[in-house]
């Protein structure tokens, strides 16, 4: 477990995120999201109550200096084919034209364009949100959740982030009217991202070129 002397000052995203202080962090550590240990949760209402939801399959990037937590970047992809309701005919319903149109647009895209401190574990991301062919900006309120040491020794951090969207200014407009007048569904949508991410290792130095013999021992 991470001890109290590791005082967070996270910034960051998913998604998702950043920390200005973590031992061994070098300049420009990149995280990938864990897809095992993250998820992107959603709810709606409908009707008199709330309907809810997730995508199975999420994936990306957190870049994090500590030196310039400001300038963390975040990208997180999402799988629109992987809603999961835990209904199937609803889920091929989000799937189908109506909704998300899965087969035209495959994947839903955040990518950070700034992030602002609010606290020592807590911050605003700021980024671009592409769902259903349209990109709009967006804002995540971010908490951290740490950072350990995995089973095989990797570093490992944990990030929630929070945001509202309205499903209209994505063209995701499908609704129906009951015989009362009331409409099935409601257009803001909650959504709440839980992240688990996993420093890269770095990767191994480039090889010598064809032909150029490595110098002796030595010699410069």
């Amino acid at each position: 477990m991470t001890s109290s002397r590791y005082r967070l000052a996270l910034l960051a995203t998913t998604g998702l995120i950043v920390a200005s202080t973590f031992p061994r962090l070098a300049v420009a550590d990149t995280f990938e999201i864990d897809p095992a240990h993250s998820s992107v949760n959603f709810a709606i209402r409908h009707l008199v109550s709330r309907v809810q939801g997730r995508f199975d399959q999420v994936a990306g990037t957190i870049e994090m200096d500590p030196g310039k937590p400001a300038e963390a970047r975040v990208l997180a992809e999402i799988a629109t084919k992987s809603v999961n309701t835990g209904v199937e005919n609803r889920d091929n319903h989000l799937r189908s034209a109506d909704f998300f149109d899965a087969e035209k647009n495959p994947k839903i895209v955040f990518e950070s364009t700034g992030v602002i401190a609010q606290g020592a574990d807590k911050a605003t991301l700021a980024g671009n949100l592409t769902l259903h062919g349209v990109t709009k900006p967006v804002t995540i309120e971010v908490t951290g959740l740490g950072f350990a040491r995995g089973m095989k020794g990797e570093e490992r951090a944990g990030f929630e982030g929070r945001t509202k969207i309205n499903r209209k200014e994505f063209n995701l407009t499908w609704n129906k009217i009951l015989d009362a007048g009331a409409l099935l569904l409601g257009d803001e949508v909650e959504v709440t991202l839980l992240v688990e991410a996993v420093k890269k290792a770095p990767a191994p130095p480039a090889a010598p070129a064809a032909g150029t013999a490595a110098p002796a021992p030595g010699q410069k």
